[in-house]
């Protein structure tokens, strides 16, 4: 017969939490030791790795900047009116004079009205022609009227002197006298008005004239404009150059404005070059750049320096000084190196991957076995296109990595092999 034993059971259960208390505690345990163990130095393979010297002396601050050439007289021509493109004359690329027809366009209009203009011009020209005409011939009769009464002046006074002479001899009567007196004065007044009103006559000829001929001149402008509108449906380079672009095709309706074509001087040429907004708030005119054409450098000076920021970008002209390396043509792509200043007696090394101006950056140093690097906090000061002002961090003589080294950020010592 068996015997229950229920004091068995809960030994077994007692023992089992024990058992589990005690995994976990060692467990505990251990992950503590292990937390507390020092991490392991990191083997890093020197050969891959760029390494500087910490000098001191002159520096020179530059910028770098990437563009094209570019043509420093470009003409872009515009569509003066609405047309359509009838012909295609000359390709991008051809050599263009400045009277070179290079497109042809077409527009009724335009055309019926610059002969509607030049016909009211010919119409406005008869008619001025006609009343210069008509004014001459009033002006001639009133000269004629005037003379006429200025001739019976002269005869009434010598009449006058006669009938005096006459009297004076007892002659003639008081009567006569005085009768041929009255009429001499007569004619003489009336010679001073006929004289007065051929001035007048002739002033508001003059006038009239005047008006007629602004009227002709505001006709002819209006000719000259629509025979000029005519005109530009042949579409003409404008200067000696190179065509570049013909942005249109056969049959393309344009309105005004459109660009046409572009034509461009091979010759001189300068530099548009891109600098980052962060390294080209120093960037002046007057500052010597040396352009890269990959097939030689030449020198420059910087010209102009865009106002406003595109595309995390500046835009900064380059006016190139000297005879550009053969090969070099318009839209080559070219590289720039600016000069910004030069600094006297300064704490420098080569520029890291990281880092700004006036930023701190950590930096491994290399000590003095060569063995071992350790990170050190460096604060930059001016930076420059391959090299960097040291602040505070380093000194003279000493070993700085300047590779990434983000991968290995988290370690404070790093073994080099």
């Amino acid at each position: 017969m068996d015997i229950s034993r229920p004091d068995l059971g809960e030994k077994k259960r007692k023992r089992k939490i024990i058992i589990t208390a005690t995994v976990i505690v060692l467990a505990a345990l251990a992950a503590f030791g292990v937390s507390r163990l020092p991490s392991a130095v990191p083997q890093v393979d020197s050969s891959g790795l760029f390494i500087d010297v910490v000098k001191r002396g002159p520096m020179v601050r530059q910028v770098r900047g990437t563009g094209v050439l570019v043509p420093e007289l470009v003409r872009w021509i515009p569509a003066s009116t609405e047309a359509r493109v009838d012909r295609i004359v000359v390709r991008p690329g051809t050599i263009v004079k400045a009277d070179t027809v290079i497109l042809e366009l077409s527009n009724p209009e335009v055309e019926q009205a610059a002969q509607e203009a030049e016909l009211q011009l010919g119409a406005a020209i008869a008619e001025m022609r006609k009343r210069e005409v008509e004014l001459q011939s009033s002006i001639l009769a009133q000269q004629a009227s005037a003379a006429n009464i200025e001739a019976q002046m002269v005869e009434a006074k010598a009449q006058a002197d006669v009938d005096e002479e006459l009297s004076r001899n007892g002659l003639t009567s008081a009567l006569t006298l005085k009768l041929s007196r009255l009429r001499a004065n007569e004619l003489a007044s009336r010679s001073e008005i006929e004289k007065k009103r051929l001035e007048i006559a002739r002033k508001a000829a003059d006038a009239e004239l005047a008006v007629q001929r602004s009227r002709v001149e505001q006709v002819r402008a209006l000719a000259n404009l629509r025979n000029s509108n005519r005109d530009a449906l042949r579409v003409r380079a404008g200067i000696d150059g190179v065509l570049q672009q013909l942005p249109v095709e056969i049959g393309q309706r344009v309105p005004p404005g459109t660009p046409l074509a572009r034509v461009a001087q091979p010759e001189p040429l300068k530099a548009e070059l891109r600098v980052a907004e962060t390294q080209a708030r120093d960037v002046a005119i007057g500052q010597s750049v040396v352009i890269d054409t990959r097939v030689g450098t030449v020198n420059g000076r910087v010209t102009r320096v865009d106002p406003s920021v595109q595309n995390g970008t500046i835009g900064v002209d380059v006016g190139i000084e000297g005879v550009l390396p053969k090969g070099a043509r318009p839209d080559l792509t070219v590289d720039g190196v600016i000069e910004l200043e030069r600094l006297a007696d300064v704490l420098y090394t080569g520029r890291p991957v990281q880092g700004s101006d006036g930023a701190t950056i950590a930096l491994f140093r290399v000590r003095a076995d060569g063995h071992d690097a350790v990170q050190t906090n460096v604060t930059l000061g001016r930076t420059s296109v391959n090299s960097v002002e040291i602040k505070q961090g380093l000194r003279e003589g000493d070993r700085v990595i300047l590779s990434d080294m983000s991968a290995w950020s988290e370690h404070h010592r790093i073994r080099l092999e």
